[in-house]
């Protein structure tokens, strides 16, 4: 159906306004593909940062500001806004072209496959008149009849077949957007961190077709050698243009109150400092610093009552003695009282740990005169966790058949991360104060002097007690195992039993129900 000359003036009015304020077409948009509304964010004191990136992405798209870096905390909402400024550029220039590029080529795609979502659109086409080629419309890469098209990449991966932007234009034609180009739980690896850096500086960075094409990179920062600090480190070709956003200010204001009040802000920050640091205030630290405080590890006058105990271990990677060490743990695990009540939280007494460095032959040994003292205590270990690695494999073979005693082989894959990301999962655990040790205990000071040592680089000499304590609150206070540590066995008797009386209860019924139907009485 024809327009008539008031719609079509009604709709190039529209498209004015649209083409000249980016936060009017997200805030447009946004509800008609999410079917929510796009709220700005009203922090107390400063600027929202909604505005500042919408504001520097303006400039990007003028062609003012070819190189931006914008450091932002996690969940702040980065992400929605470059996808739907990637729709709003190329309302004005469909023929852009575009480069996604995050650590994995699947995240790249669900933001792309968001860009297409927009276009795609009825209004969007309708206002626009850009429509979306049936044959190039995947989540990885869309082409709109105009020449347009935006392709996702990954980060360490190879980056082709597809450029940014053209060459010899005076006007916006595309642009190379880096959104989050690191994993959280692989930027710890010098190897997996400089593939990154390396990719960008190798791959990434020839993809633009001219000068004027411009690089945005937007993400928190997490590591203080990472991609961000490269680029504004003055090693890099390109010149960034930074602006950080930091989730408290200096002025104690949060960033974005709504989803980060400062409370929970400071809490992070008291629980899990090194995140906090790098990923909300932009400022990691270095990475050779230690993860762990002294005030974390409570020093109690008493044992507390143990409710149940277990053993971990971690066992030498060579048969040289003047190596890594040996490390046995003994833990108990038991219910935190404050003020005579019990709260419902669990916590970790470490008991007792033994470190050695003695040849393979003689693992079992130790670690049978180790379980001795342990059953010593008034409640027995029924289970060793025990890494299978090295010497660790052949310690769980010999001790399979030990009666009494469960071993559980802990298996390291890729998917529990290297030793600095299992370390920093466990850092909110230890500022809790989750793990306690009774004060004057032989291995106390040895313990927690160990603990202070380490580092998130992986430059500390030893971690072999770490990786015991890691093991330990793995098993009792993250994955919660308290069926495997005894935790509750009264309540899972019980539930047995009232599940087998609910089924006897429901046949009896049954039966009942049956010969009623018959007509015959009971």
């Amino acid at each position: 159906m024809k327009k008539t000359i008031s719609e079509a003036d009604e709709i190039a009015d529209l498209r004015s306004k649209l083409w000249g304020s980016f936060l009017l077409f997200t805030q447009t948009f946004f509800p008609l593909v999410t079917g929510r509304k796009f709220l700005i964010s009203q922090p107390v004191g400063r600027e929202s940062h909604f505005i500042t990136i919408a504001r520097e992405l303006t400039l990007a798209a003028r062609m003012q500001s070819p190189s931006v870096l914008i450091n932002v905390p996690p969940g702040y909402g980065k992400s929605v806004l470059l996808s739907m400024w990637v729709a709003w550029t190329m309302s004005r220039y469909p023929d852009s072209q575009y480069l996604y590029i995050s650590y994995a080529k699947a995240l790249a795609a669900k933001h792309t496959a968001f860009v297409r979502d927009i276009v795609m659109c009825r209004q969007y086409g309708d206002i626009f008149g850009i429509h979306i080629k049936h044959d190039v419309r995947g989540r990885e890469k869309f082409q709109v009849k105009q020449g347009g098209m935006v392709s996702a990449f990954g980060a360490s991966g190879a980056v082709t077949g597809q450029d940014a932007g053209m060459p010899g234009e005076s006007r916006f034609t595309g642009a190379v957007i880096i959104d989050d180009p690191h994993k959280p739980d692989e930027v710890h690896s010098d190897t997996m961190r400089q593939t990154v850096i390396d990719n960008y500086r190798e791959t990434i960075l020839q993809r633009p077709r001219d000068i004027n094409v411009p690089v945005i990179f937007i993400g928190q920062r997490l590591h203080e050698d990472d991609l961000a600090a490269f680029m504004l480190s003055g090693k890099d070709e390109r010149t960034y243009k930074p602006i950080i956003l930091q989730s408290i200010d200096v002025a104690g204001n949060a960033l974005y109150p709504e989803v980060s009040p400062i409370g929970l802000l400071r809490e992070k920050q008291d629980k899990n400092p090194y995140v906090f640091s790098s990923q909300f205030q932009q400022e990691p630290v270095p990475s050779g610093g230690a993860l762990f405080k002294e005030d974390y590890f409570l020093m109690l006058d008493d044992e507390p009552e143990i409710i149940s105990t277990f053993i971990t271990a971690d066992t030498a990677e060579t048969d040289k003695t003047y190596n890594d060490a040996t490390v046995f743990s003994f833990w108990g695990v038991y219910k935190i009282v404050e003020g005579g009540q019990e709260t419902g939280a669990y916590a970790l007494h470490w008991l007792d740990c033994l470190e050695v460095r003695v040849e393979p032959k003689d693992l079992e040994t130790e670690f049978r005169s180790f379980y001795s003292d342990c059953m010593l205590h008034s409640v027995k270990p029924l289970h060793a966790a025990i890494e299978k690695k090295s010497t660790g494999v052949t310690l769980c073979s010999v001790l399979s058949n030990m009666r009494g005693l469960n071993i559980i082989e802990v298996k390291r894959t890729r998917a529990s991360g290297s030793k600095a990301v299992r370390y920093l999962e466990m850092q909110p655990i230890l500022s809790a104060r989750l793990v306690t040790l009774t004060r004057g205990a032989k291995h106390a000071e040895k313990c927690v002097k160990h603990m202070l040592k380490i580092t998130a680089n992986d430059t500390h000499r030893w971690d072999d007690i770490a990786d015991t304590l890691y093991d330990a609150c793995k098993i009792a206070l993250i994955d919660k195992t308290t069926g495997l540590l005894g935790i509750n066995q009264t309540d899972t008797a019980n539930d047995a039993i009232l599940d087998k009386l609910s089924n006897r209860l429901s046949t009896t019924l049954a039966a009942r129900k049956r010969i009623q139907n018959h007509g015959i009485s009971s």
